[in-house]
């Protein structure tokens, strides 16, 4: 029999763990910077029990550089023998370098990279694994020298951005298919379904705004193709002619029937159902702020999807700036939960009252059996009421295990 681990959770099979306990706590990062406050990074507690009375409230580098000659560290997750695998973005000095790095899963030492001395991919940023078909996937990322500055049109030029999905051997740590998927495509979020069987996932390109699935061919060999694309729309009043989706976060429900994205840009997060994994079918779709809403300075002149501008959201008297971001679901894949923070410097620059007063973490109900999505309006979980000042909160994870955790068996 199959059995399935979500964090210290053992379930017999990933059905079983979707009728988990529901998740009453959750865990997100927040940072000040950009934000003009002296406060160190943090991370919140969030209580997410409907029935408690505080439902909804906030309750060293060198050794990589030298030893690792990486210096930008991303997302981590745990190997099948208990260590963690942290992927990287950059070297020491900002540039592109993708790999990983190892930690002690007990001690937290630093065990050194991962990969072979045979080079790391030019960058990255997220990774997932399948033990039972011997293989890693890893997407691209973007410069960490020059996200700082913010996002300009000139950058597609630069070399800024990574286009390559890689293929990895999980058991020799060594690099054996690479997908370039353009210049404009920035893949950064990258899932595998959770089914232990499943030799194949879904990774979303940012800026193309195109969802590729992967999949295994024959043999060892894997290939891509293209199963979903948001159109950009053109506007006026923005950087650039066109506004790509810019897709930042990707989910796919325990049970392997939906999958989420959350699109940072234009504002809404969107519902797709997986009965036929190469043509996923949009069943849901609500927006809770973007760039083109109603009233804002953006006006949009063609739109293949819309009919008109989506209005301001509102909760609790608050109005929600910025673009939904990351993404958490709960295992029995009736809660969203989302933050909206992408990135300080990025934040600032297109959502400037976001970092003025802080970014937010909102739910919304999901109905599974049919599909759709509803903002739930007792939920909100300001950030810019910290006792510091306004803070960006970003990655949500639940201790009793959640949607994003690697499910080994």
């Amino acid at each position: 029999m199959d059995r399935c681990r979500v964090q210290c959770y053992e379930y017999p099979t990933c059905p079983d763990a979707v009728k988990a306990p529901r998740e009453e706590v959750a865990y997100v990062t927040c940072t000040y910077r950009e934000t003009c406050i002296d406060q160190p990074d943090f991370l919140a507690t969030i209580d997410l029990n409907p029935r408690s009375p505080c439902y909804g409230q906030t309750i060293e580098p060198v050794d990589v550089f030298w030893k690792c000659n990486k210096g930008y560290l991303n997302i981590p997750r745990s190997l099948p023998n208990g260590d963690i695998l942290i992927a990287n973005l950059g070297d020491p000095s900002g540039n592109s370098k993708g790999g990983f790095i190892v930690l002690d899963g007990e001690t937290f030492e630093l065990k050194g990279n991962w990969e072979n001395e045979c080079g790391s991919p030019p960058s990255g940023y997220d990774f997932c694994y399948k033990p039972r078909h011997n293989v890693l996937v890893s997407s691209a990322g973007i410069a960490p020298k020059y996200v700082g500055y913010g996002f300009g049109p000139d950058d597609f030029k630069k070399g800024v951005f990574g286009r390559r999905l890689n293929v990895w051997n999980l058991s020799c740590h060594s690099l054996t298919q690479c997908f370039d998927l353009g210049e404009d495509s920035l893949p950064l979020s990258v899932k595998f379904l959770h089914n232990p069987d499943a030799a194949e996932g879904y990774v979303s390109c940012a800026l193309s705004g195109i969802v590729y699935r992967f999949y295994k061919c024959e043999a060892n060999n894997w290939a891509v193709e293209e199963v979903i694309r948001i159109p950009a729309k053109d506007v006026t009043g923005w950087i650039m002619p066109k506004m790509p989706a810019f897709t930042v976060d990707l989910i796919i429900s325990m049970d392997d029937r939906y999958l989420y994205l959350s699109n940072w840009l234009h504002g809404d997060i969107r519902q797709y159902e997986l009965s036929k994994t190469c043509k996923p079918r949009l069943v849901g779709q609500v927006f809770v702020g973007g760039s083109i809403l109603r009233g804002g300075p953006v006006a949009v002149c063609r739109d293949e999807e819309l009919k008109c501008q989506p209005e301001p959201l509102v909760i609790k008297c608050k109005r929600v700036h910025g673009g939904p971001s990351k993404m958490q679901l709960s295992v029995d894949g009736k809660r969203l939960y989302v933050t909206n923070s992408f990135y300080s410097t990025w934040d600032k620059q297109f959502y400037p009252n976001l970092v003025k007063e802080g970014s937010v973490m909102l739910q919304i109900d999901v109905d599974t059996e049919q599909g759709g999505l509803t903002v739930n309006k007792n939920f909100l979980v300001d950030f810019g009421k910290e006792p510091n000042g306004p803070c960006l909160a970003h990655d949500i994870h639940f201790p009793c295990g959640d949607s994003t955790t690697d499910i080994l068996a």
